[in-house]
């Protein structure tokens, strides 16, 4: 059974997306059921090229009834581009796509005249031509929110996944979408099955102004859930300040005050969201 509706949080502040081959239908529905904030059928690098077809047949046949999902496509350079597009195109439970390898806002474009207006595409930024198209893929039009293919990224650019070899791609595309008033992007994924090592990752993606995080596995979800929202310390200083300095700010009492109490209000924002309580 599919969580009810009302439990999901906005793909605009989603934190945790769930990739799921596209081969396995076996387990679209238990992807639902996680603690995901976005579920993503994926008929990419999930799928070999024999068994695209049938995988796509799959994901069609699941959103054709009451499950919604997204649908990580395969991207703009391929023949299977334009199959995945046309075989989604119109489906009801299709909540959006995320576009593999994206290296252009024409590929953006492109993607978006093929669907039904207003759907909304993930460009997956996975290659060094990508990260520089990163400001132009951001302002175009059809283009809902970016993430980042840091494993693609690395194989691409010969980078290591140390914090400091990727702090200027997911700077870069944090800075991109904060200019094209664009939700923040979303992280790649953290491999293999340590906690603090996912943690670790989480504050990292906070910390390069980045909001969600690529996860590869239905146990990923709920740490990266709790890892990309506010604590409770966190969200009790939030409080605490609004009491002191008045939602409206009627009671700051220097300069230093209004950063303080913009930076409480959008952590008492996602506090309230994400029903983190507000008290130690």
């Amino acid at each position: 059974m599919e969580r009810p509706v009302t439990m999901r949080i906005a793909p605009e502040q989603a934190r945790s997306w769930l990739l799921v081959p596209a081969s396995k239908p076996d387990t679209f529905t238990a992807a639902l059921n996680s603690a995901a904030d976005a579920v993503i059928l994926d008929v990419e690098d999930a799928v070999a090229p024999a068994h695209k077809p049938k995988a796509r047949e799959d994901v069609v046949a699941f959103l054709s009834g009451h499950a919604r999902a997204w649908v990580r496509i395969n991207d703009a350079t391929t023949p299977f581009w334009e199959e995945d597009l046309a075989a989604l195109s119109g489906l009801p439970g299709l909540e959006g796509v995320m576009l593999a390898k994206t290296e252009s806002g024409q590929q953006v474009d492109a993607t978006a005249e093929r669907l039904p207006e207003g759907t909304k595409i993930l460009a997956l930024v996975e290659s060094a031509v990508g990260l520089e198209a990163a400001p132009e893929i951001a302002r175009t039009e059809g283009t809902f929110r970016l993430a980042f293919g840091s494993g693609d990224f690395r194989r691409d650019t010969g980078m290591d996944d140390s914090p400091t070899s990727m702090s200027y791609p997911r700077s870069r595309l944090t800075i991109a979408s904060r200019a094209a008033r664009i939700a923040a992007p979303i992280d790649g994924p953290t491999l293999g099955t340590d906690l603090d090592l996912l943690s670790r990752d989480c504050a990292i993606t906070l910390s390069l102004g980045m909001a969600g995080k690529l996860c590869m596995t239905p146990a990923q979800t709920e740490p990266v859930n709790t890892g990309l929202s506010p604590s409770v310390a966190d969200a009790a200083w939030a409080q605490d300040v609004i009491d002191d300095l008045g939602e409206d700010g009627s009671r700051v009492r220097d300069g230093s005050d209004l950063p303080r109490l913009a930076k409480a209000k959008k952590i008492h924002a996602l506090a309230t969201l994400f029903h983190i309580p507000t008290q130690n």
